[in-house]
């Protein structure tokens, strides 16, 4: 089945939906006004059943085929929440909230998944249930894990899950997938270093926390390539530095590193936490200081089912003619949580050679809505069919 001649005819109006959403993005749980366009709009489809409140301000919707003997029921998920960004990109439509954006293509995410559920709810060409998706607080947020804590796949029976995202660089409309670890567990950690502050002409009556703070920025690079087999996947970033003085003859009392670590398993991802305690510890130690760190546990590492994965890359290739193997990511994704209850897969649709994801000057292009709107619909109508 190639792409579907109705999302050929509804393609304005999805597009309308989406430069809309751009214009109001809303980070996090904060998606008050998005989830109740959402959820209007599923009314308006007629899904047989629309529900609020999941996971704080998410949204689910269920619509019924014109069979139900298979008692089948297939999870679609998009995620809706934009990032704290100063938009850039000078369109007509550019966000009108100051220091929001849809920087990540969570507005098309969310446009292509209502574009399917219109669809779906018109025709109703498949045996079996849907059960459309919209999550807020993507981005740092778990909101996936707090539609999960909510009773999200129990409540609605839901039995397969599926995700999407687009990616720049890749053709318009083009898909890309892999089965097993796809996207890395995502963690991060505050160190604080904590010495004895004074005037930077007295280096021998203080306790330098920038000396301590320094030498961890550059050991910690060894977790990477002293500590961890050179054939795993891991990246350890510290992307803060933070003085307690901002005087130039000031020794500061303390400094605050901030950062992240990205691991592909869970050996490496311990071994990555105990060495980065060790050796911030260690420093502290060998410089008369103290060091806190607090490191915290984030998204786990996502993995798409073989069998679910075989069957997503069919569907793509027959929407587009394309499916490749998609590479390692080692960006968070906590469509990981969804996984982690039901089997899945999450695939990559082509945004074109547009600015990358969170990127003041990105902007999703609405070009592959067609495509993606046609994979949604056609991952149920394929999972689900009728028996005539």
């Amino acid at each position: 089945m190639p792409i579907k001649n109705r999302f050929a005819e509804l393609h304005s109006e999805i597009s309308g939906w989406r430069q809309d959403i751009h214009q109001h993005p809303e980070i996090l749980y904060e998606t008050q006004r998005t989830s109740a366009v959402v959820a209007e709009k599923l009314r308006e489809f007629g899904c047989d059943d629309v529900v609020t409140g999941i996971g704080r301000t998410g949204v689910v919707g269920v619509i019924k085929g014109r069979e139900s003997t298979s008692d089948t029921v297939v999870g679609l998920r998009a995620d809706m929440d934009a990032l704290p960004i100063q938009e850039a990109t000078g369109l007509d439509y550019a966000s009108k909230t100051p220091n929001a954006m849809h920087a990540c293509g969570h507005d098309g995410h969310t446009a292509m998944l209502l574009g399917a559920a219109k669809y779906l709810a018109e025709t109703r060409h498949f045996d079996g249930t849907a059960v459309v998706i919209f999550q807020p607080a993507e981005e740092g947020g778990a909101g996936g894990k707090e539609m999960c804590d909510d009773g999200l796949m129990e409540r609605f029976g839901i039995q397969e899950v599926y995700g999407m995202h687009n990616w720049p660089t890749m053709p318009v409309g083009t898909f890309s997938i892999r089965p097993g670890m796809f996207f890395a567990a995502a963690d991060q950690f505050d160190i604080i270093f904590e010495g004895k502050g004074g005037h930077a002409a007295k280096p021998q009556m203080v306790v330098d926390t920038t000396v301590m703070a320094s030498q961890a920025v550059l050991a910690l690079q060894t977790i990477a390539s002293r500590n961890a087999d050179p054939v795993e996947q891991i990246v350890v970033s510290v992307t803060a530095f933070e003085t307690s003085s901002k005087a130039h003859n000031v020794i500061p009392q303390t400094v605050h590193l901030r950062g992240t670590v990205r691991t592909m398993s869970d050996e490496t991802r311990d071994m990555a936490e105990r060495r980065l305690n060790e050796i911030c510890q260690g420093i502290a130690v060998t410089c008369c200081g103290t060091v806190n760190v607090d490191y915290q546990r984030g998204y786990p590492v996502m993995k798409n089912s073989e069998e679910q994965t075989e069957f997503a890359a069919d569907v793509a290739r027959r929407v587009s003619g394309q499916c490749d193997a998609a590479p390692l990511v080692m960006g968070g994704e906590d469509f990981a949580f969804m996984l982690e209850e039901r089997p899945g897969a999450y695939i990559l649709v082509g945004n074109g050679d547009t600015a990358m994801v969170h990127h003041p000057e990105y902007n999703f292009n609405d070009e592959a809505i067609p495509a993606g709107c046609s994979w949604w619909a056609e991952i149920v109508e394929s999972r689900m069919p009728l028996s005539v």
